[in-house]
């Protein structure tokens, strides 16, 4: 994750270069490279697989339909989560 100044560098740097306020677009592409490759952390395949795996495990029969329709009907009365 980035951090408050090198989040500030980037902002800088598009105000300052982007082509819609007169900045060279080729310059941009460079820079927001630059900027993209310094930022992404190296990652292998191997990383992503080594997580540990847990399971959930839930009300089941009865009790799990409760649940179900418990949950329904809190959703039911919130307001909608778009506007």
């Amino acid at each position: 994750m980035r951090g408050p100044e090198e989040r500030a560098a980037f902002r800088e740097f598009v105000r300052r270069h982007h082509p819609d306020v007169g900045g060279d677009p080729e310059e941009f592409v460079a820079g927001l490279t630059r900027f993209r490759r310094d930022s992404a952390a190296p990652q292998s395949d191997v990383d992503r697989y080594d997580a540990p795996v847990s399971f959930v495990q839930r009300a089941g029969g009865v009790a799990g339909m409760v649940e179900v329709v418990r949950r329904w009907r809190r959703r039911r009365r919130e307001p909608p989560r778009v506007r």
